[in-house]
């Protein structure tokens, strides 16, 4: 889930006037765990789509995935959000609300975001799927998020600044032949004891700037992009957001945490492995 409403934190460094958590190596271990569980819980989604099924169907086996770990849904209650995951069809972008009439058919793609708070420590990850096989065109689309996504998590690392994540994921997104669209406002996010927290990661930005990453560092990145005008309007249900002219949208995420030995991607099964060696990444697994 995209951040919104950024909260004050308990643990913390300081900067421009912000605190960020960091969290000790233990703390990371009970994130991981937490990770772990949304991993599981998107790939039972994974499996269930398919034409016919409906977004909440698809919520109702991640929350089953979910709990059946001793977890609780991140997103179920949060500000009134009234779903485990959030499920957003096509020109939908973020924080699609699943429903039991909402039907999903071949050629759709799908968002689906998810997160799981485990020993007090949450996770939080997305993917972008289609229903059955996807057009080349929206395979592009969201081939070029995902490499994006895994692009600003392999900048994830000792020393860098946070717009160095920012940089990496809109070069990935601007080196591509068709203009795709980066979508500005929503973004990653700090998190650990809370699913939202500082700081806010933009998609887009100039290298080199906003504070220095340091081991214990808890991030989740996730590029928004657009086959058109990256432009949004939010839905009168308060929460979903779409394209402005239509067009569709795909949405990657995954929770990362800085530690002396690279990124460790914490809702990757792997670890972030197959994601970040080709970015001459060899991280924690």
């Amino acid at each position: 889930m995209s951040a919104g409403i950024l909260s004050r934190l308990p643990l913390l460094a300081k900067w421009s006037g912000r605190m960020i958590q960091i969290k000790t190596p233990q703390e990371l271990e009970l994130m991981r765990a937490a990770g772990l569980v949304v991993a599981d819980a998107i790939a039972a989604v994974r499996v269930a789509v398919r034409p016919g099924v409906t977004t909440g169907e698809l919520d109702a086996i991640a929350e089953d995935t979910i709990r059946s770990a001793g977890a609780v849904p991140s997103f179920l209650g949060y500000h009134g959000f009234t779903g485990s995951i959030c499920a957003s069809v096509n020109d939908e972008i973020v924080h699609g609300i699943p429903s039991p009439t909402r039907t999903l058919a071949a050629g759709d793609n799908i968002s689906i975001d998810c997160g799981a708070i485990l020993a007090g420590w949450h996770g939080d990850s997305a993917v972008t799927l289609t229903v059955g096989e996807p057009s080349a065109e929206d395979a592009a689309l969201m081939a070029v998020t995902e490499r994006s996504m895994w692009a600003g998590l392999a900048a994830a690392v000792a020393g860098n600044r946070l717009t160095d994540i920012s940089h990496a994921v809109e070069q990935v997104i601007v080196a591509d032949a068709h203009a795709y669209g980066i979508v500005d406002h929503y973004g990653g996010h700090g998190i650990g004891t809370e699913m939202h927290q500082d700081p806010h990661v933009l998609n887009h930005g100039r290298p080199g700037r906003g504070p220095r990453l340091v081991p214990g560092l808890a991030l989740a990145i996730e590029p928004m992009v657009t086959v058109g005008d990256p432009a949004t309007v939010e839905l009168d249900d308060g929460w979903t957001v779409v394209t402005k002219d239509g067009s569709r949208a795909a949405h990657f995420e995954h929770t990362v945490a800085v530690t002396p030995d690279g990124p460790w991607v914490l809702t990757a099964e792997d670890g972030g492995v197959a994601g970040l060696t080709p970015f001459g990444i060899t991280p924690r697994s």
